[in-house]
């Protein structure tokens, strides 16, 4: 919108009424003060995401919230959010973690009452929520040290939710040209748990989606972990019911060979 001074809009650009439109967010430090006999964290779960258009819906499975209030301020707000706010950076710390306890509070909600959401995907991160742009785990730089890392029974991969992206990844993938389909294919094949999802971020609703005849595919199911084949030898495989599942990180060559 046009502005002359931080949160000010020329007319009628913000006219919807008596109250022009500003930054209106809410409130974390609030989230668990009672109005009515209901906290907003109340509120803000039983009736407004799991309202009759959210996940009380059984059209409705998941969620993809968006978006955050990090430490420096709420994301993809005009850049001088924090003066308009008020707030110096130590306040801003202090509303980031109210914002994080509720949300907590939520993804704890969703879990309990059969329903999930894009930020509890595991995409890679140590810590905190799965990234919107998520980025290939196994990559010709770090194969072998990746896979070594992800072909164990208590590796995220095996006991989270993951988000595999097609290379490059973060957000800067062209979906309708896929580098790297194969060796994508490959590594997800052998280090997916028993949830595991295989595509893009968000990366926009008018672009070109590709998407390559070998995801049709039936490769059986796995029966048991990747392993390397030797001691240091950066060949690893995973055995499938259909389909033995192969990268050399020496020359980053993947192999899918149908039994």
């Amino acid at each position: 919108y046009q502005r002359r001074v931080h949160g000010d809009c020329l007319p009628p650009s913000c006219d919807v009424g008596s109250l022009p439109v500003g930054e209106y967010l809410f409130n974390p430090l609030a989230a668990n003060i009672s109005i009515n006999g209901q906290t907003f964290t109340e509120w803000f779960i039983n009736d407004y995401v799991f309202g009759p258009t959210g996940g009380s819906n059984p059209n409705v499975s998941g969620f993809f919230f968006d978006d955050l209030f990090e430490a420096t301020g709420p994301t993809e707000y005009e850049a001088h959010v924090a003066e308009d706010l008020g707030l110096n950076s130590t306040q801003l710390k202090v509303v980031s973690a109210a914002y994080s306890q509720y949300m907590g509070e939520v993804y704890k909600a969703l879990l309990a009452r059969g329903k999930f959401s894009w930020q509890q995907l595991w995409t890679g991160q140590a810590v905190g929520l799965g990234s919107t742009c998520p980025r290939p785990l196994v990559t010709n730089t770090t194969c072998a040290q990746a896979l070594r890392s992800l072909c164990t029974p208590d590796s995220p991969a095996q006991t989270r939710a993951m988000m595999y992206a097609f290379a490059p990844g973060n957000c800067g993938t062209n979906p309708a040209n896929l580098t790297e389909v194969e060796s994508d294919l490959a590594n997800f094949l052998l280090v997916r748990g028993p949830h595991a999802w295989l595509g893009h971020g968000w990366l926009g609703c008018g672009r070109h989606y590709d998407y390559p005849e070998v995801l049709n595919l039936d490769y059986g199911e796995p029966t048991g972990l990747c392993y390397e084949t030797a001691a240091n030898s950066s060949v690893f495989r995973r055995d499938w019911t259909k389909s033995t599942i192969e990268m050399d990180c020496n020359t980053y060559t993947p192999r899918i060979t149908f039994k």
